[in-house]
């Protein structure tokens, strides 16, 4: 989950599901070792290269069987110029009973991180999950303190701020603040 955002974005994206040919360049944007980690839920375990070839191949077989949403809660955020991956987006909820989803996006390569594209693909994403599930009323986002990037694009998108959980992450062996943005469907919808 790592974006900065600028008024005028100079690449135009889309958000799509993964694709066959997209396997390669997936696998080596997920690479443990890669920057985005570093923002992406540092406080989580991360898959192992081992486990990512596992997870690939099992993308694989699925998208060879004619599956389509492989990804499970993940799309793709792809150049619409070039089709190529720049990150993804998700949801989770958070909680069924009460129509309540949290959304998230990782921009894998840093030569994109300033440029307007989390901006970009966040709205689109936001609007795609209201649409689909018409029954959601409020989305949320949440990160940790040292995402100053994240922070930054939730308020620029009109999440609000809700909720601060007090060194609630331990990042580098310091400890940070859970963060909490939501937006209702209501609001969302009369910008």
């Amino acid at each position: 989950m790592i974006i900065e955002t600028n008024a005028e974005p100079d690449i135009p994206v889309y958000i799509r599901y993964l694709k066959l040919e997209d396997l390669d360049d997936f696998f080596q944007l997920n690479l443990p070792e890669l920057e985005h980690n570093k923002f992406n839920a540092p406080y989580l375990r991360k898959q192992t290269r081992d486990e990512l070839v596992e997870y690939v191949a099992g993308l694989k077989r699925h998208l060879l069987a004619g599956g389509i949403d492989v990804l499970d809660q993940k799309k793709i955020i792809a150049n619409k110029n070039t089709d190529k991956i720049i990150g993804t987006v998700n949801w989770y909820w958070k909680s069924e009973e009460t129509n309540w989803m949290e959304i998230g996006i990782v921009i894998f390569n840093k030569k994109y991180w300033g440029m307007g594209i989390g901006f970009q693909a966040l709205s689109l994403w936001t609007t795609e999950i209201f649409e689909t599930y018409p029954e959601i009323v409020r989305l949320g986002m949440t990160t940790w303190s040292g995402n100053k990037r994240l922070i930054a694009l939730a308020e620029k998108l009109g999440y609000m701020k809700e909720a601060v959980y007090r060194k609630a992450r331990i990042v580098n062996d310091k400890y940070y603040d859970s963060i909490s943005y939501g937006i209702l469907k209501e609001e969302w919808f009369k910008n």
